[in-house]
């Protein structure tokens, strides 16, 4: 049987695989968005996502990602209205 503190330390665990992380990988990003490699090198490349490198890794920030979404999801509005 469990003690309370295993339970509480499950709870914590639970918190923390909860918390978005601030930047991922490319193949991450790549699922995040439903998006091939090639393309996000591309919008990487045009500006649209901003990233940072951390030695030979490429990080992707995941708000720049969600800003992606949001500003082509607006654009898509205005076409409609």
């Amino acid at each position: 049987m469990p003690t309370s503190g295993a339970n509480e330390q499950r709870a914590r665990q639970k918190i923390q695989t909860d918390i978005e992380p601030i930047a991922m990988r490319v193949p991450e990003a790549c699922r995040y968005l439903g998006i091939g490699r090639s393309t996000l090198y591309v919008l990487i490349g045009e500006g649209e996502i901003e990233y940072i490198k951390l030695g030979s890794s490429t990080l992707v920030l995941t708000e720049s990602l969600r800003s992606l979404v949001e500003r082509r999801r607006k654009s898509v509005d205005q076409i409609d209205s």
